[in-house]
């Protein structure tokens, strides 16, 4: 079963065994919106991925996303485990998350989505959505949950529903469990390449590009093992500081959308352009933000040895290669910011509560990272071929035991 990178989707006549199981177009009777739906691939007629909201969204766009979701849940197989990856999808709108109408636009789409919803797609929030918004959307639909769909293949589905309850109503240090496992899991990858590298954590810098649930929570823990985070940067611009910046503080008085309170500052912290992000001196770069932002363009401000994908294809392929052959190591967005997906079905299948979360994640992430790059070292690829390699193997096994 060939599978290519999610920028490397051909729509070549002789790629037909690559091309996504469904693509679904819609259009807003109320507005300009437009909306999508790719299907990328079924398992036991099931898939999972997230919905954005975004203006400028495009088909292509999400038909990326979807295949980056086969990858991640296709790198979580464990033979054994009651989760069994489902196959990758994504939503997306092309339409303004700030605008006045983008409840209603959001509804629209999910009342026109709600047969895949009901019976085949498991979705949640991503860029631009809120859960809470989609929450109320699906029960203006009539649906009871927006992974309902899930449901009928699990035994008890009373039980997944209460164990998924209690893991949403789990809170940590004022922050909710959800919005930390994603994050969590990003420091864990970093700690894992840093590792790789011969790098000791309390020795090591980084630079945060968003500081939002992914990006914040990324730099909570990767701070909390002692690595520097010495800038961080959101839609105002970069705050650095070489001695290492008050991620605490900062979390605690940043915005909902994830500013910095700029009144919070130390005095020493320093406040500059945000196109300074990827120069600042660090040896770790964690884009947590937004898609294509390091392209063929600025690749060589990149002053880090280590970019962790937090956010979506950040990384160009074109820049990708570039920064290969500089020697920079890249841990490839599918891998690095795959504990969000696993999470929720680790949860809901019962193979952890609430309480399990950061032990499986943390021993997941670092396993499959040390099976990622140490089969690229052998085989003298990217840390993203081996960690497709690695992800085809383990759909071809999934498909073959469950169609």
């Amino acid at each position: 079963m060939p599978l290519a990178l999610p920028n490397a989707i051909s729509a070549a006549p002789g790629a037909r065994a690559d091309a996504p199981y469904l693509e679904v177009g819609w259009s807003d009777p109320e507005s300009e919106a437009r909306g999508y739906l790719v299907i990328d691939r079924l398992v036991r007629g099931l898939c999972s991925g997230g919905l954005r909201m975004r203006a400028g969204c495009t088909t292509a766009e999400v038909r990326g996303l979807a295949r980056g979701m086969t990858l991640k849940e296709a790198l979580h197989y464990e033979p054994g485990a009651r989760y069994v990856p489902l196959g990758g999808a994504k939503g997306g709108i092309d339409f303004d998350p700030y605008h006045p109408d983008a409840e209603g636009v959001l509804f629209r789409y999910l009342a026109a989505m709600r047969p895949m919803v009901e019976h085949h797609w498991s979705m949640g929030e991503d860029l631009g959505v809120r859960q809470d918004a989609v929450d109320r959307g699906i029960a203006r639909c009539g649906l009871d949950s927006s992974v309902q769909a899930a449901f009928r293949v699990l035994p008890d589905p009373d039980a997944a529903r209460a164990r998924l309850a209690a893991a949403f109503a789990t809170v940590l240090d004022g922050v909710r469990l959800d919005e930390l496992v994603g994050g969590y899991g990003v420091a864990q990858a970093a700690l894992a390449a840093l590792g790789h590298l011969g790098r000791r954590p309390e020795a090591s810098t980084a630079v945060i590009q968003g500081f939002g649930s992914m990006g914040g929570a990324t730099a909570r823990y990767l701070a909390a093992a002692g690595v520097r985070v010495v800038g961080i940067a959101d839609v105002r611009g970069l705050v650095a500081n070489p001695a290492g910046l008050d991620v605490e503080r900062l979390l605690r008085t940043r915005t909902p959308g994830g500013e910095l309170d700029r009144s919070q500052l130390r005095a020493e912290d320093e406040r500059l352009p945000g196109e300074r992000w990827l120069s600042w001196p660090a040896d770790v770069l964690v884009p947590a933000a937004a898609s294509y932002v390091i392209d063929a363009g600025n690749h060589g401000e990149v002053a880090a040895s280590l970019i962790v994908e937090a956010a979506n294809m950040p990384v160009t392929p074109e820049a990708e290669d570039a920064l290969r052959g500089r020697g920079v190591l890249i841990s490839p967005d599918f891998l690095a910011n795959s504990a969000t997906n696993a999470w929720w079905w680790w949860v809901l299948f019962g193979d952890i509560d609430a309480g399990g979360s950061f032990d499986k994640i943390r021993a997941r992430i670092t396993e499959l990272s040390g099976r990622v790059l140490e089969r690229a070292g052998q085989r003298g690829t990217s840390p993203r071929a081996a960690a497709l390699a690695l992800a085809t193997e383990n759909l071809a096994e999934v498909t073959a035991r469950y169609p």
